[in-house]
This record gives structure tokens, sequence and C-alpha cells, in this order.
């Protein structure tokens, strides 16, 4: 190991550290250092800025929230500056997006990349927190803000056999930069979520042919993504603060509000017409149609029977389109994709489709896949299998707070904490945007502000007070883990059983249904009620 390294002169500790340069860390890099004049540095294990737009560098990846929201506000200069190309943005140009954001602020000069935070022990003696990286240092700080992401930790299947298949394999979430050639090769694909749904069409247009193992069936609605229009472009950066307005409104921080028809009281040619409507203009504004879809199965079941049978309608084979459209949970309990011609993909000559729900995988062979009735030849397989979600990045660092306590032995049953925001034992830790958090549920750049902004003006409130630590309770774990299942319990959202919402993407997780469901503004006046009431549920030491 090396010496401890110091922000300072030697043996003077950072003010903080930053896990993670992505949308969170950016901005709570600018917080600290430029508005609070904190010594703070960002460790990051990728070679530049971005986050998860950083690794997931797959074909077709893109965002499913709209660019002229995908972005921060905290800036008016930055957004009037930024010209966004289409209606979502695709993954580079997010990355040259956060590219930007870092070289306009001048962030770079305070972030160590290719450093890979391996443990992080907490010394109750000098209140300091002790991070080690994989190269072999030692940092010392007063403040470790975790925003390592929720969906960054790869979930790589334990198939038998992977290590003897002969040709390649990838994961959507560690995509090689410089890409993969796809072209005359025989791939397999497994994962049907958001991922596999954005990448099949467009493997399928160089491959020599495409197998998709689908183990899920899933609802998607049409993108309809185009370029911006100039006139668009313009509305956008005119009315800039009506729409920071409306996400700030919006149950789920989109730039739209959720009808307040309900699809039960509507008569039903009227609520066809309407789905209609939506299904043409495409994205996820289809789930905002009637404010009942997530609180009513009778009014969830007539968005769904409609998905469903537009699949039908599109896919031209009856059998392949009968395995797309077999769903079996409600609309939106899992998160929605939207697509560019995926049900579609699977009328091209060159596509199959296996599910592998009825002749599940058996093992990985030297030459490809193996169900219990069939073995599939393949060059490349693609594992689109997405994440140990919301917890994985968090439990990977070997995080030790109080008394050695490992946070993975106190999330042993699932993750408890308060507000998203700390758990107890961990005195000066903060995430961003973790579990019990709305995050996922969200466009996420509202709630990655509104958590980076509570932090820091916690930490300044400690600073303009004397305080030296900030640790919530078991008190106020245990009411806020029941607030979180009440919120859930309230919606449709628990009823996906095998939804990563809940873990269940990974063998052993705990299941625990892990974001807030009680929606953005109510979560943010909780948050503020929380900060105007003393920091209620903290324990402030001196």
């Amino acid at each position: 190991m090396t010496e401890v390294r110091s922000g300072g002169a030697q043996g003077v500790p950072f003010d903080a550290l930053i896990v993670g340069a992505g949308f969170s860390g950016l901005y709570q890099l600018l917080c600290l250092r430029d508005r609070l004049g904190l010594n703070v540095e960002i460790l990051e294990s990728a070679s530049g800025v971005g986050g998860t737009w950083y690794w997931n560098r797959y074909p077709g990846a893109r965002c499913d929230s709209e660019s002229h929201a995908y972005c921060y506000s905290f800036s008016d200069a930055l957004t009037q500056e930024w010209e966004w190309s289409e209606r979502y943005p695709g993954q580079p140009e997010i990355l040259r997006y956060l590219d930007h954001v870092a070289e306009r602020f001048d962030l770079k000069r305070s972030i160590r990349f290719d450093t890979r935070v391996t443990g992080a022990t907490y010394d109750e003696e000098s209140r300091l927190w002790e991070v080690t990286t994989a190269g072999g240092e030692r940092l010392s700080t007063r403040f470790l803000v975790a925003a390592v992401g929720c969906l960054s930790s790869a979930n790589v299947p334990d198939i038998p056999g992977l290590a003897s298949f002969a040709g390649r394999w990838y994961h959507t979430g560690e995509w090689p930069h410089g890409g993969v050639d796809f072209g005359g090769a025989r791939v397999g694909l497994v994962g049907t979520g958001s991922t596999g749904i954005q990448a099949a069409p467009v493997i399928a247009e160089t491959a020599a042919h495409l197998t998709v193992f689908q183990r899920t069936a899933n609802y998607s609605v049409p993108a309809r993504n185009a370029p911006l229009t100039q006139e668009f472009r313009r509305y956008a950066k005119e009315h800039a603060a009506d729409i920071r307005r409306t996400m700030h409104t919006s149950y789920n921080a989109h730039p739209f509000l959720i009808s307040d028809r309900r699809a039960v009281d509507t008569p039903q040619k009227e609520r066809e017409a309407i789905y209609e409507a939506a299904w043409a203009k495409g994205g996820l504004q289809f789930r905002a149609t009637f404010r009942d879809l997530l609180s009513d199965p009778a009014a969830n079941e007539t968005a769904a029977t409609f998905i469903k049978n537009k699949i039908r309608e599109i896919v031209k084979d009856p059998l392949t389109a009968e395995k797309l459209a077999a769903i079996d949970h409600p609309y939106a309990a899992k998160r929605p994709p939207i697509d560019t011609g995926y049900f579609e993909t699977f009328n091209r000559d060159n596509v199959t489709l296996v599910d592998v729900r009825a002749t599940p995988i058996e093992r990985i062979t030297p030459e490809g896949i193996r169900t219990r009735d069939a073995e599939y030849p393949l060059d490349i397989i693609v594992f689109a299998t997405g994440f140990d979600a919301m917890t994985g990045a968090m439990l990977r660092m070997d995080i030790r707070g109080r008394d050695g306590l490992r946070l993975a032995d106190a999330w042993a049953a699932g993750p408890r904490n308060y507000l998203g925001l700390q758990v107890a034992g961990f005195p000066n830790l903060f995430m961003v945007t973790g579990p019990g958090s709305p995050s996922v549920l969200c466009n996420m750049p509202v709630p990655i502000e509104q958590h980076v902004e509570w932090i820091t003006a916690y930490i300044d409130h400690m600073r303009r007070n004397g305080l030296s630590s900030i640790e919530t309770t078991e008190a106020a774990m245990d009411a806020w883990v029941a607030q979180v299942n009440e919120a859930a319990a309230a919606t449709l959202l628990p009823q996906a059983s095998h939804s990563w919402y809940l873990g269940a993407n990974v063998p052993g997780k705990p299941r625990v249904f892990m974001p807030y469901a009680g929606g953005m503004p109510k979560y943010r006046r909780i948050c503020a009620d929380v900060a105007a009431n003393g920091y209620e549920g903290f324990v402030l030491g001196a």
C-alpha cells in the first residue's frame, strides 16, 4: 500500500470523496467543490466520464427519456448552449454531452480516472473514511458519497459451460469500445428486457442469423424516434423553465403529466382511440394516458390487451406472435421498454425466437447454447441480462462502517436505509439515488439533482454549525422501509415477481421492492420536511 494521500498538506484528509463520474458524481463534484469550496475528488474506474453511458455501448443503446428532459437543469447557460439532435438520444450523444459538461465546468482536474474503489472503512476515532483502491492507494476523507449509479453492476448469468464456448461472448453493460462486428455471424441474444429490445433490431441487420432467447415476454411501445426539428429545439429552450416545473410536478419526473382520467370510467371506443393516439405518438407517454393504469388491475388490463393485440398485428407468424404476447405481468409493472422496430424484427427470415421458459437453457457448449430440446450453433453470444440493480455497485466496494459492520451484512435481508440516502452504522456516507429513493422509476436527472442538492445543503449545514458527523438511526430506517413498502403495495409494481425492481434477476438476492413508488414530488416534500425539522431521523455529531 502507498501512504495515505492527503487532499492538501500532508496528513490533511479530503473533505469529500465521490465514487463515480456519471450524472450523479459530476454534479456532486460541482456542488461540493465550486459552491461550497471543499477539497473534493471523484474516483472513477473508467478512463472517462459518463458512468453507465461510458460502459453501455451496445448496438441500439439509447435513452428512454426524451433528450430535452434527460439533461441537467441547474444551469440555464448549459441548457441554452447544448443542442440535442434526436428525440431520444443515443449513447454516443449522451456521452458527448457529459464530456461537454465536464469540460465546461472544469471538472476533470478533480477526477481520478482508472481508479477503482475496492474498500472503504470508517475510523470512529478520527471520524474519517479510509478508502482503498485497486491501485494500492489509501485515501482519507470526511465525507464519502457513493454516486455509483443504479444500473452499473453487470449481471452475467451463471450458465454451465460458458467457459467452454469456442466463440465470443459479451455483456451489453461492458461492451467493447471498438464495437463488435456481427457480419456473417450466428448470434444468440439472451434477454428481452429494454436492452435486448434495443439491441435485437440492430444486430439482426448484419448478422447471418439472430436467435433471441426469451425467458420473459415483454411489453414495448414504439419510440417513434426522429431528429428534432429546429422549431422544437427553439421551443425547448424558450420554455426551459416551464419544462423544469413540469418535471418537478410529474410523478416520475418526465416533461409530461399523467392524465387525470381513469381507464375504467372511459367508454371502450374512446379509450381505444386514446391508446391508438398514444401508440402513434410513441414513447413513455403511453403509460400516462390514464391515471389508474398502475393502481387498478382492470384498468391495466385494458392497456395490456391493447399492446398484446398490437404485437399480434405486427408479427406475421402466429406462433411467434403468441410467444411474444404471452406476457405474465401487468403493463409497466416492470420498466416499460420503448423500441424501434423490435417486434418487426421477428418478421425477418434471419431471426428466430426461442421460448426458454418452455424449453430452458441447460448449458452453453463449445458450439453454442443447448436448451432442453435443441442445440443452437452460435459464433457470438450477447447477454442482455441487465444488472445487479441498485445494490450491486455498492456491495462490491466492501464498505465497512462503525465497529467494522459490513454493508453486505447490514443489507443481508435487503437494502434497509433512510430516504435512500443513508444507512445506520455508516456515518457521513451518502448514496445518490440509492435503493429506497424514486430513482429508476423516474427520469433520472431529476432525482439526481434533488439528491445532490440535499446532500450538499446538509454538508453546508454541518460546516456552518460545527458538526462533524451525520448518521441515520435504526428507527428511521424501519419507518422508511415501511413507507417504501406501503407505497409499492398501493401499485401493481410488486406483481411482476421476476422484475429487477425486486432483485429477481440475480439468483440469491433478497426479494425486496427497492425503489420508492410514491412519486418524485412527494419524495421531494418528505426530504424538504426532514431538513426543515432539524434533519429528523438523523443523529448529528459535534
